[in-house]
């Protein structure tokens, strides 16, 4: 016979559910078919997250990398001055026969002499693209700085997770207990509450005050 978990707020179990499961629940992948820039139909699938699942993470988001787009955008801008300075201002340069150059009708045995130098001076462009470099490089060095420091400060997720696991939600309550957890009673928790326990067990408790869960009752 399967075991029952009664809710310490309500003194039922109809509705207790564990935390693992409720989260998992709560995230679903969700395929659309939608056109492209082509015009061609395409499947897309995306992750939906509920508010409650988010709410009973084991562990922060993690930092957005939004600076990443300046680093593509750098990057193209990278190789697109190169490569205009490089086949472009050069060709420009080294042309040795340009279309437009010096006639002299008096000595039509004459050689042509290049009147002036074709074009603008696009030598600019090589100083852009080597800024345009330098800001890439440190962008990526940001992302990587980034992406280590929270792996080093959620290094200990899996005594996050070991308690995490052991919770119970009630979806009449909106509260959140454990059951048989040494040095934990079985008080109803709010989601924040719990949140911060969880977290806390991890070694990034303080993080729980920046990334509050939500409060609001599961409908």
């Amino acid at each position: 016979m399967s075991r029952t978990h009664t809710c310490p707020g309500c003194g039922r179990d109809d509705r207790v559910q564990a935390v693992p499961a409720v989260y998992l629940g709560g995230r679903d992948a969700v395929s659309s078919r939608e056109r492209n820039r082509d015009g061609d139909m395409r499947t897309v699938t995306r992750t939906v997250t509920t508010g409650l699942s988010n709410a009973l993470a084991p562990v922060p988001k993690e930092p957005t990398y939004a600076i990443g787009c300046l680093g593509l955008f750098s990057g193209f801008v990278t190789v697109a001055t190169f490569m205009g300075w490089v086949f472009v201002g050069g060709a420009l340069e080294d042309d040795p026969e340009p279309s437009s150059a010096a006639y002299d009708p008096s000595n039509p045995y004459a050689p042509l002499e290049p009147s002036d130098r074709l074009g603008p001076d696009l030598d600019f462009l090589g100083w852009v693209s080597a800024l345009a470099l330098l800001v890439t490089v440190l962008v990526i060095v940001v992302l990587v700085r980034r992406k280590a420091a929270f792996a080093r400060r959620t290094r200990g997720r899996h005594r996050a997770e070991e308690l995490w696991s052991r919770g119970w939600y009630c979806h009449r309550c909106g509260t959140v207990h454990f059951e048989d957890v040494p040095g934990e009673d079985r008080a109803p928790l709010s989601l924040q509450q719990f949140r911060e326990r969880v977290w806390e067990h991890g070694g990034y408790g303080d993080l729980a005050a920046e990334q509050r869960a939500v409060s609001a009752l599961d409908g």
